[in-house]
């Protein structure tokens, strides 16, 4: 599509605006990326997304819209010249979104908690965070990404969150390779096979130094 514009607000760090750049990397789309201070929001963001007030947007010649699973969904629509995101039959994209939305609920908060809270909260959410990876290692199953063959919206949703995983192993007190090996495979796969992944996923290193400013500022490490 010519003379389109294309804007995404987003912070480097999260693993939702992460889903939304290598959606439009899958897609080939140009577009330009403004990185919000989260502290001082741009009046671009408040206008955009006045309900929520977050992260990502994507304005799309002028129209914005919001919520990172919706934004992916509305990508793969708009931009279908290449392969598709989701499955093409009804009950594929329905079993998609309903994983998506486990993802967004269950996995997000509760990895949140592993380095947010301390005693038996943690403890509780240390052991409910890799219950969940379990289900999801589940649901993947022997297959090389979750939508089969083929790249797909669920590999999309969370592959984001493999950026998170040295601060989730090192609050949380597990090892993603003994405990979750086939997560690990499928998201090492995505790296190696996925340009849109590789080139779109910061360093673990470089998010695991956020995480750890973070926990300084929540009070729960000293500076």
């Amino acid at each position: 599509m010519a003379n389109e514009e294309v804007i995404l607000l987003d912070f480097w760090a999260s693993m939702y605006g992460m889903r939304v750049r290598i959606a439009l990397a899958e897609k080939g789309v140009p577009y330009e990326y403004r990185d919000e201070d989260l502290k001082n929001k741009s009046q671009l963001l408040l206008e955009s997304n006045p309900i929520h007030k977050k992260i990502p947007v994507l304005i799309h010649n002028g129209n914005p819209i919001c919520e990172s699973s919706i934004i992916v969904e509305y990508i793969d629509q708009v931009w279908n010249h290449t392969a598709p995101l989701f499955p093409s039959d009804a009950y594929g994209k329905a079993r998609a979104r309903f994983w998506a939305n486990f993802i967004d609920n269950k996995i997000y908060q509760i990895g949140r908690n592993l380095y947010t809270t301390k005693g038996e909260e943690h403890e509780a959410s240390r052991k409910d965070f890799l219950e969940c990876l379990k289900l999801l290692q589940h649901e993947l199953g022997d297959k090389p990404y979750f939508g089969g063959e083929s790249f797909g919206y669920l590999d999309v949703s969370f592959i984001p969150f493999y950026s998170w995983f040295q601060a989730y192993e090192t609050y949380g007190n597990f090892n993603f390779e003994h405990d979750c090996p086939k997560l690990i495979a499928w998201a090492k796969r995505c790296i190696q096979n996925k340009p849109s992944v590789s080139t779109t996923l910061p360093d673990l290193p470089k998010v695991f130094a956020f995480v750890q400013h973070l926990r300084k500022k929540f009070g729960i490490d000293e500076e």
